[in-house]
């Protein structure tokens, strides 16, 4: 890509110069033609005057005399249009050696003149070897610029094109990388939360197959829970990876109906408090919001607060505490769940949101879960019209900030049925 670009570059700086090498060629043959048409002027008048009166003929050494500047204005004007110079031009006949400006449309623009470089020596038409005709373009470059503006932009257009086309490909292979990272890692994650309740219930019912096991009851109840149990949990991890599927598909349906916040949060929370015990953790609950009585799907808001609540108890190394509390705002309520674990860096915390997404612990997988969490959280608060915020400091905890309002935005499509 680089060599393109330098390669355009170039061959439009060669254009540019080509342009610019035409241009004074035109100027230069302009220029020239002028001074031979006022040396043919020249030369048919003093014939002219030697016939007629070959006795008293003087000649001329004054430019002056020998140039009219109506005709020299004609013929620069004439000239200069034939070659297809355009352009607003400032011309001077003047005395290189004092300086001295004769005729011309010269201004403002004398010493530009004289540094020009189109001018042209007047010696044949006078002895002094100091008068010159000059010409200067003030807007020289832009004019030869604005004759190329349509190759220059069909080349910017390219360049454009590759640069764009150059960086698509490269954000995009990186976005494919970094896709198959996550996909990789989410493989992973499951065959190592899958292989736990299947060796459980293979190690149980190993034990069932043998004879003694039935001479106690106790013994044969205790193999049969655990494998309720573990089946349970698979089944529990099957689903969350199937919650994918649902979640991508644009149609999905929420039930929305009236009910108290409060109570929703309440009975989720009792649910928590059994296992925080095992973690010596705790749940405060500060519930302000009045009136709690929101309309929205009363079993997605329940599964909404236990994925935050089980993060939470996930991410708390030990003594876990968390605190729920609520707050009314003009449009709907507001839940705060924060905790006092790992914390979330700032560089993933714009990530943690999206599917599949965990943040990265290497090998290590003391943490459950397969990165579908948080994304349905996101998206059944969106599709209750809400919004979610994360703020947290690495090793300080995180603090969720949900908003849902009283009465979701209904848009079509989102619901199953309307309220």
């Amino acid at each position: 890509m680089v060599g393109i670009v330098i390669t355009q570059l170039y061959w439009v700086k060669k254009a540019v110069g080509f342009k610019e090498e035409q241009f004074d060629n035109s100027v230069r043959v302009a220029l020239k033609s002028v001074v031979n048409q006022l040396l043919n002027d020249y030369t048919d008048s003093t014939l002219l005057m030697m016939v007629e009166n070959p006795e008293c003929f003087v000649k001329k050494t004054e430019i002056t005399k020998i140039i009219d500047k109506n005709r020299l204005h004609s013929m620069m004007e004439s000239e200069l249009g034939c070659m297809l110079v355009m352009e607003k031009n400032e011309y001077a006949v003047y005395d290189r050696g004092s300086s001295e400006f004769l005729m011309g449309t010269f201004d403002e623009y004398k010493q530009e003149i004289m540094d020009s470089q189109h001018n042209v020596s007047l010696n044949c038409l006078c002895e002094s070897e100091e008068y010159y005709l000059g010409v200067y373009f003030p807007n020289q470059t832009n004019q030869i610029l604005l004759n190329m503006i349509g190759w220059l932009a069909l080349s910017a257009i390219f360049i454009i094109i590759v640069i764009i086309s150059f960086w698509y490909t490269v954000i995009t292979m990186f976005r494919q990388k970094r896709l198959s990272e996550i996909k990789t890692d989410f493989v992973n994650n499951m065959t190592h939360e899958f292989k736990t309740p299947i060796s459980t219930i293979s190690l149980a019912s190993e034990m069932l197959l043998r004879p003694n096991v039935y001479e106690s009851g106790y013994r044969t109840q205790k193999y049969a829970h655990i494998i309720y149990d573990e089946n349970a949990r698979l089944q529990n991890q099957v689903e969350q990876v199937l919650q994918i599927s649902i979640l991508d598909k644009e149609d999905t349906k929420i039930k929305p109906k009236e009910m108290d916040i409060h109570k929703v949060i309440s009975k989720v929370s009792d649910n928590f408090r059994l296992g925080l015990k095992e973690q010596k953790g705790k749940i405060k609950i500060d519930l302000n919001a009045k009136p709690s009585m929101i309309v929205a799907d009363c079993e997605h808001v329940m599964n909404i607060i236990s994925n935050l609540l089980d993060n939470a108890k996930k991410y708390s190394a030990q003594n876990p505490e968390i605190s729920i509390s609520t707050k009314k705002v003009k449009e709907g309520v507001i839940i705060i769940i924060a905790d006092n674990g790992v914390g979330i860096s700032t560089e993933h915390q714009k990530h943690i949101f999206k599917k599949l997404f965990r943040v990265p612990t290497g090998n290590i997988h003391d943490v459950k879960g397969f990165g579908i969490g948080l994304y349905y959280v996101k998206t059944m608060i969106e599709a209750h019209g809400g919004t979610i915020k994360v703020k947290s400091d690495l090793g300080n905890g995180s603090s969720f900030e949900l908003f849902l309002p009283f009465v979701p935005s209904i848009k079509e499509g989102n619901y199953e049925q309307k309220y």
